[in-house]
């Protein structure tokens, strides 16, 4: 059974920072590409970033360009995301989520896995 656990969210003021972790287990995705995505109140969910197979191409929603890095350890089928600068539009429940294919994507429909997400807080 392939789950995608995420972890570290929590509560934060702002200017500070996290880190999510997205660890994969029931199967290895280390040839396939991991995001991240957001869903706020009463918001669809939204794009955060992308990272291909190998760790070698990256994009990010502009909202979070240069201030968030997403990053991979295939060695422990896990991917991060660093978040720097928090704001309090940045809270919101974070997912983790995998394709069957080794580039990344920013399209929700393009992923197959998806994780239960982790609660991140900034206040203001």
């Amino acid at each position: 059974q392939v789950q995608l656990v995420e972890s570290g969210g929590g509560l934060v003021q702002a200017g500070g920072s996290l880190r999510l972790s997205c660890a994969a287990s029931g199967r290895t995705f280390s040839t396939n590409a991991m995001g991240w995505f957001r869903q706020a109140p009463g918001k669809e969910r939204e794009f955060v970033a992308t990272i291909s197979w190998n760790g070698g191409v990256f994009q990010y929603a502009d909202s979070v360009k240069g201030r968030f890095t997403i990053s991979r350890d295939n060695a422990k089928n896990t991917v991060y995301l660093q978040m720097n600068s928090l704001k309090p539009e940045d809270t919101a429940v974070y997912y983790c989520a995998a394709r069957l294919y080794s580039s990344g994507s920013y399209r929700t429909d393009d992923y197959t896995y998806w994780g239960q997400g982790t609660q991140v807080t900034v206040s203001s």
